[in-house]
C-alpha cells in the first residue's frame, strides 16, 4: 500500500481530490520539475486544439482510399504507425478543419494510451486527419517541436500525463489540462542537440520501413503476386460438397480472393498447409497478468507488441521466471502469430526475447528444420497473402480467433534457399535499422532526463560518449 500526505492547503482544490492524482511517484515528479527551468506548456504554445464538437463523429464518411485520419492507437511512442489507419473523403476532411495535421505539429494522445507522442513529419503526404482524443500543439519560438516530442516520451512527460486522466469507465484527458503541464526548456542549444537525435531515429524508421517493403515485393514478385490486390466479390457460386471438404458455410471463407493466392502458390511451389510439414511445431501461448518489474521478471511477449517482422522492445511487459510456464518459452527464431485482436501479425522472436514467454493471444512456430528461413516465414506469414489466409481461417461471430488447428492449415511456399536468404537480408536489414532508431530515442530521452535531474553540461557530455559508442554523428 502506499501513502501520500498532502497538506490540504496544496490539493488542487475544484479539480481532483482522488488518491491516485497524488500518489508518490507524481508528487516527486512535480517536485523535481518545480525546481528545473520549466514553463506551462500554455506558455511555449502558440495554440493547442483538438477535434472540436463530438457530434461531429456522426457526420463522418468512412471510405477505402483517401485522407488518412489518425486515431491514438497509430500514435506509438515517438512516431505514427500508418499501417492501419482509417481514410476520410475531402467532404469530412473540410468539416473536420480543426483536427487537420500539418507539418512539424506535435501530437498528443488524450485517451485509451494517454500520454503517447509524434511529430507530423514534413515529408508526409498531406492532407492528414485525426480523431477528437488527439491534441494538435503549436509551438513557439521558446521550444522546439521535436524536442517538445521527445520531453513527453521521458518518464517526466509521461509521468505527468498518466496523472491527468478523469473518468470512472473511458479515462480522457482535456485540454485545459494539458495547458497546465510543465515542460522543461533547456538552452536552444540542448534542444537543438536533442531535435537532431530525433530527425535521425525519424529518418531510420524510414529507411527500416523501405527495407522491409522491398522485402515483401521481392516475395511477392517470386510468388507471381507483385500486383495481386483482394477484391471482394458481393456474389458467387459455390458447390455444397465445398462446404462439407472445408468444414464452413460462411461466404467470408468461400471469397474467390482466397482461392486465387491458394491456386497460384500451391501449383506453382507445391505449397503445403503447416500441418503437414512434419518440422514446424504448433502451440499456443501462456495467460499471465501477475507483471513485474524488467529487473526481475522475463519478457511477456503480447499480440500489441509485434511490429514489421520483429518485437518491439519499448512496451514489453515482465512476468517472474517461477511463474513461467516451460512449455511457453521463447526461442530466437521461433516464429509468432496474433490469434485475437488484430488476426495474422507475426513476427520473428529476437535474441532479446529468448528465454521469455509467449502469451495466450499469440500462437508459437517453432521450425526444426533450417530449409525454411525463420526471417522468411515470418515476413510469409506477415504478407499481404499470410495476413489473408489467417483472416479468412479465424472463426467467431463476435470477436475473431485464430486457433492452432486452423493455424495449421494455412499454406506455406518454400522457396529456393538462395531467394529465401535474399529475403532474409532485406528483412535483417530493416531490423537493424529499427533497433537503431530505439537505441537513439532512449538516448536522447536520457539526455533530457540527465539535464533535469543533473545538468546540461552533464546531459551534453553523455550523450556525445553514447553517440560515439554507436559511430552516429547530428549535424
Amino acid at each position: 500500500m502506499q501513502i501520500s500526505c498532502v497538506n490540504y492547503k496544496k490539493l488542487d482544490q475544484g479539480t481532483r481530490l482522488d488518491a491516485e492524482y497524488y500518489k508518490p511517484e507524481f508528487l516527486e515528479v512535480e517536485k523535481i520539475l518545480w525546481k528545473a527551468n520549466c514553463k506551462l506548456l500554455d506558455d511555449v504554445s502558440k495554440s493547442i486544439k483538438s477535434f472540436g464538437a463530438y457530434a461531429l463523429c456522426n457526420k463522418m464518411v468512412l471510405v477505402a482510399k483517401g485522407i488518412p485520419f489518425i486515431r491514438c492507437k497509430d500514435i506509438k511512442k515517438g512516431f505514427v504507425d500508418f499501417s492501419e489507419v482509417l481514410f476520410i473523403d475531402e467532404a469530412t476532411h473540410c468539416l473536420l478543419s480543426k483536427s487537420a495535421i500539418t507539418p512539424n505539429i506535435v501530437m498528443l494522445t488524450m485517451s485509451g494510451s494517454v500520454g503517447n507522442s509524434a511529430i507530423a513529419d514534413p515529408t508526409w503526404k498531406y492532407p492528414i486527419n485525426s480523431n477528437q482524443d488527439i491534441a494538435k500543439i503549436e509551438t513557439d519560438d521558446l521550444i522546439n517541436p521535436y524536442y517538445l516530442t521527445v520531453f513527453f516520451n521521458t518518464k517526466y512527460g509521461k509521468s505527468q500525463t498518466e496523472r491527468l486522466p478523469i473518468g470512472s469507465i473511458q479515462q480522457h484527458i482535456f485540454l485545459w489540462q494539458l495547458k497546465g503541464l510543465l515542460i522543461f526548456t533547456p538552452s536552444s542549444k540542448l534542444q537543438g542537440l536533442i531535435a537532431g537525435i530525433y530527425c535521425k531515429v525519424i529518418k531510420l524508421l524510414k529507411d527500416s520501413d523501405f527495407f522491409y517493403q522491398k522485402a515483401e515485393q521481392i516475395l511477392l514478385f517470386e510468388l507471381g503476386l507483385l500486383n495481386w490486390k483482394p477484391k471482394r466479390r458481393l456474389s458467387f457460386v459455390k458447390n455444397f460438397s465445398e462446404t462439407q471438404t472445408g468444414g464452413r458455410i460462411d461466404a467470408e471463407y468461400f471469397q474467390p480472393m482466397y482461392e486465387e493466392i491458394v491456386d497460384k502458390i500451391s501449383k506453382r511451389f507445391n505449397a503445403k498447409p503447416i500441418g503437414e510439414y512434419n518440422f514446424i511445431d504448433v502451440t499456443t501461448g501462456q495467460y499471465s497478468d501477475n507483471y513485474t518489474e524488467k529487473l526481475s521478471g522475463l519478457p511477456y511477449i503480447r499480440g500489441t507488441d509485434l511490429l514489421s517482422g520483429t518485437v518491439k522492445m519499448d512496451n514489453l511487459v515482465y512476468i517472474a521466471k517461477e511463474h513461467q510456464e516451460k512449455s511457453k518459452l521463447a526461442r530466437e527464431g521461433d516464429v509468432v502469430v496474433t490469434r485475437v485482436g488484430t488476426i495474422g501479425l507475426s513476427a520473428r522472436i529476437p535474441k532479446e526475447c529468448e528465454g521469455g514467454t509467449i502469451s495466450d493471444n499469440l500462437i508459437r512456430l517453432r521450425i526444426k528444420d533450417d530449409g525454411l528461413d525463420t526471417y522468411f516465414l515470418a515476413l510469409f506469414l506477415d504478407s499481404i497473402l499470410g495476413r489473408s489466409l489467417m483472416i479468412r481461417y479465424s472463426r467467431g461471430s463476435v470477436q475473431q480467433r485464430l486457433n492452432q488447428e486452423t493455424l495449421k492449415e494455412i499454406i506455406i511456399p518454400i522457396l529456393d534457399r538462395n531467394i529465401q536468404a535474399n529475403i532474409a537480408l532485406e528483412v535483417k536489414d530493416s531490423h537493424k535499422l529499427r533497433e537503431q532508431s530505439r537505441c537513439l530515442l532512449d538516448i536522447a530521452k536520457r539526455g533530457v532526463e540527465m539535464a533535469i535531474e543533473k545538468s546540461e553540461k552533464d546531459a551534453q557530455n553523455w550523450i556525445d560518449e553514447e553517440l560515439r559508442k554507436l559511430n552516429f554523428r547530428v549535424d
